[in-house]
């Protein structure tokens, strides 16, 4: 939940029927089923990806109104922040409040379906773009969006929106925070950690630009076709990034402790929820080509599934452990890490030879 911005590029690509015959298995051409028509696909992969981008549009919504409502604050006192904080404070508490709570909302919404979105090289902008991607210091990873301010600045490639939004909300990120003014933003005389008070002008435009990409990713999910192709490389691709996540839990607040993270991101919800959340995705995918799978090998294709059960497992385990209070090191985060990651590469592979033996082919990013 922390990276860069992708822009809509979804040229959906027409399936063929020899992939069709792929997608819908052999069932018979005069059935009634959505799901034995010739260019349904994996119907039930795409109902749902359309249930979790119909919740995100509705977050991003609620993220968007609370974000003009500050804008306005801001602007009704010149952006003199000290001011508003003082003739307004309850009102700003009141918008950021909301913003946060759709913020939280909105973060499960896209870690439940990002496996397939970043799995499938097609709708893999919208990944960076909305959660992965980085800044313009790093061309190869950088978000595809500008940021252009209602003053008329424009932030040329500045980061992934969840990452713009959190940290300017939770007061991690000094670039995009008001500087010099106490940001008690519950007013209650104290600043505690993960109180912040945005750049009013730089959050307008995230949470617009968020709810655009949210509407634009909702649009494509109701007009996709998910080939097994899809599926298989989603899984494939996703399952194999434990390490990169468990990194992150360790360098956030979480792990390292508040005020002492290096991660400025994950602070509303812990990484942990959202490994979870992510092989969540992945585990229902995989339900909807087990059975292609297991008329080749069902062996194969039960140790598969028992496999992706226990990752999944040993995550809300441990996300579950953390919500209860226990505190884990760095050091564990390293060993817990390593040892999904491994678990997670012999999944994946397995995928892939799964997908060899059914010809089915595992699509380049």
């Amino acid at each position: 939940m922390t990276s860069t911005f992708p822009r809509p590029i979804l040229a959906l690509l027409a399936v063929s029927a020899v992939a069709v015959l792929l997608v819908t298995g052999c069932g018979s051409q005069g059935s009634g089923s959505d799901s034995d028509q010739p260019d349904a696909g994996l119907t039930a992969v795409r109902s749902y990806l359309t249930e979790h981008s119909a919740d995100l549009v509705t977050q991003t919504a609620a993220m968007k109104t609370a974000g003009n409502t500050y804008y306005d604050l801001a602007k009704a006192h010149d952006f003199n922040y000290e001011k508003m904080l003082k003739n307004d404070c309850e009102a700003v508490d009141s918008a950021l409040t909301d913003a946060k709570n759709a913020f939280v909302k909105a973060n499960p919404a896209y870690e439940e379906m990002e496996g397939i979105i970043a799995g499938i090289p097609r709708t893999a902008q919208y990944d960076t773009d909305i959660d992965t991607g980085s800044d313009a210091s790093d061309p190869e990873r950088a978000v595809s969006f500008n940021l252009t301010l209602p003053n008329r600045k424009v932030m040329k490639q500045p980061g992934n929106l969840f990452f713009l939004i959190e940290t300017s909300l939770y007061g991690t990120n000094e670039d995009l925070t008001v500087r010099g003014v106490k940001p008690d933003v519950d007013c209650d005389g104290k600043v505690a950690f993960g109180e912040g008070l945005p750049d009013a002008k730089v959050f307008k435009a995230a949470v617009d630009e968020i709810y655009k990409q949210a509407s634009d990713l909702d649009k494509d999910a109701q007009e996709i076709v998910i080939t097994p192709s899809d599926a298989f490389t989603a899984i494939a691709v996703m399952t194999p990034t434990m390490s990169e996540y468990f990194e992150q839990w360790k360098r956030s607040s979480f792990v390292a402790g508040e005020g002492r993270q290096e991660e400025e991101g994950f602070v509303a919800t812990s990484r942990l929820s959202d490994i979870a959340d992510i092989l969540t995705g992945i585990n229902f995918t995989y339900d909807q080509i087990e059975p292609q799978i297991a008329k080749k090998d069902p062996d194969q294709a039960e140790q598969i599934a028992d496999e992706l059960a226990r990752l999944l497992s040993s995550a809300e385990d441990l996300r579950d452990r953390e919500a209860a209070g226990e505190k884990f090191t760095p050091r564990q985060a390293d060993q817990l890490g390593a040892e999904m990651q491994a678990r997670a590469e012999r999944i994946a592979g397995q995928v892939t030879q799964a997908a060899e033996d059914l010809d089915i082919e595992i699509q380049e990013s």
